[in-house]
């Protein structure tokens, strides 16, 4: 039986979600702190789409006393991590007590070089940051093939098999519960550990179906470019000006 609010894709939803996992016995570790056989939580949050929905995340998260991990892509068309304000959401994040870790995506790298796409990636992360990235996972493994020795560029890997099995991985991809819900999942049956991928994106406010959280994203995003473009092209005028 799911908790009241525990099934929706909102802030609320996803402080009960917490609330009743921490209801079952669990509580939240880092990956290098890992045991399979223990009620624990590792979790994890890759940034997909938008690193301003990361941040609210981890402060509810910080209010919340929980601390998780956020992986950042590096070469992405969706946000910038090396901005300005992309360098001050993710030292942001850090400050609040998370990890921070390399989000990789091995369709940009052909060949099958991915140990050392992974090395040059995660440095160069890790200058941006101005601290050691520690941690990579894979953008869309399924499509993209994926490498699951324990270590990746000298990273852990999240995709481990101590980290990612049917038995111990739960992810809300596309906005959905694909593996069931975390309270039916059977390593949460079974008090065994669980590393729960949530999406910052389809959990903020006010809770929308997936498709719908994906037009306002596209309109938003238009609006903000108009603005960027009016603001350093003299020529344009912005939707709405007269």
């Amino acid at each position: 039986m799911i908790a009241t609010g525990a099934g929706e894709f909102s802030p609320a939803g996803y402080e009960a979600l917490l609330a009743g996992l921490r209801g079952r016995g669990y509580r939240v570790r880092g990956f290098a702190d890992a045991e399979p056989a223990v009620p624990h939580l590792i979790l994890r949050h890759d940034i997909d789409f938008s690193l301003g929905a990361a941040l609210a995340m981890a402060e509810q998260e910080a209010a919340l006393g929980v601390v998780s991990t956020y992986f950042v892509l590096l070469r992405t068309e969706f946000y910038n991590p090396l901005s300005g304000a992309g360098r001050a959401a993710l030292a942001r994040i850090g400050a609040l007590g998370h990890a921070v870790g390399l989000h990789l995506d091995a369709a940009l790298h052909a060949g099958g070089a991915l140990d050392a796409a992974a090395a040059e990636e995660a440095d160069l992360l890790a200058m941006a940051l101005g601290r050691p990235v520690e941690l990579v996972s894979f953008h869309r493994p399924g499509a993209n093939g994926i490498d699951r020795s324990e270590r990746i560029g000298g990273r852990l890997n999240a995709y481990a098999p101590r980290f990612h099995g049917s038995e111990s991985y739960c992810s809300d991809s596309r906005g959905v519960w694909h593996h069931g819900h975390p309270y039916d999942h059977p390593a949460v049956k079974a008090g065994r550990a669980l590393q729960l991928l949530v999406h910052p994106f389809w959990w903020q406010a006010p809770a929308l179906p997936p498709e719908e959280r994906l037009r306002r994203f596209l309109a938003e995003r238009t609006d903000f470019l108009d603005r960027e473009i009016a603001r350093h092209c003299a020529v344009h005028m912005p939707k709405g000006s007269a």
